[in-house]
């Protein structure tokens, strides 16, 4: 394992930031440490349906879980101005406040399996197998922070174990090229094979009707 540290700066995306990061260098790892604060989290709490909102100075006191290119499982705790704690599953529109250094562990290698039953007569070293190359995934979603809706269009897409890639506006110019690329204006934007197919309530269509099996 290596370590990276990372500085967020003012209007990042906490959860976005690590899933970029995975994405585009192909890695996984772990959230070993975080300081900073937040104007902005959304968490999700166990039963609940929708996620939680705050908004207002948000210092945060933990921030643990993994990421890969597959996706993040994180969970954050933080203190409101009147110190009370709130935590949950970490959702996209968690927003950095003034800034957030994160220090990550990142794995150099999918960690082997071990089997099940040892033989006492063999060496219990295991080699580990050649790692083939993930695919480019065949779904794209640009999204923007803190919009209701691209956080329900992702919570399909995970919910049927289908990769995606994530673009965040975070720019004009990552705007501008959206909006050349799909003549839309509004997010999220879906494209499937590098086609605009629409936002959220074309996602859900597709889900209706089964379409977004084949893309397991």
């Amino acid at each position: 394992m290596r370590s990276l540290a990372m500085k967020l700066a003012p209007g990042q995306d906490l959860r976005h930031v690590l899933e970029a990061l995975a994405l585009s260098h192909n890695v996984s790892g772990y959230v070993l440490g975080v300081v900073g604060n937040l104007s902005r989290a959304a968490f999700q709490c166990p039963g609940q349906s929708e996620p939680n909102v705050l908004e207002g100075d948000l210092e945060i006191i933990t921030l643990q879980g993994h990421f890969s290119p597959d996706g993040a499982h994180l969970h954050l705790s933080l203190s409101d101005a009147a110190c009370q704690v709130w935590g949950g599953h970490l959702e996209p529109g968690t927003l950095v406040l003034k800034g957030a250094d994160l220090l990550l562990g990142l794995l150099d290698q999918p960690l082997p399996q071990a089997p099940s039953t040892l033989d006492p007569n063999q060496p219990t070293e295991v080699e580990p197998k050649p790692v083939a190359p993930l695919a480019t995934p065949r779904v794209e979603v640009a999204v923007l922070p803190g919009c209701p809706w691209c956080t329900r269009a992702i919570r399909i897409l995970r919910s049927l174990d289908i990769a995606h890639a994530l673009i965040t506006v975070d720019s004009d110019e990552t705007y501008n090229a959206l909006h050349q690329r799909s003549a839309m204006t509004t997010f999220p934007q879906v494209f499937i094979d590098g086609a605009v197919i629409g936002g959220y309530d074309a996602l859900a269509q597709l889900h209706a009707d089964g379409s977004l099996d084949q893309l397991r």
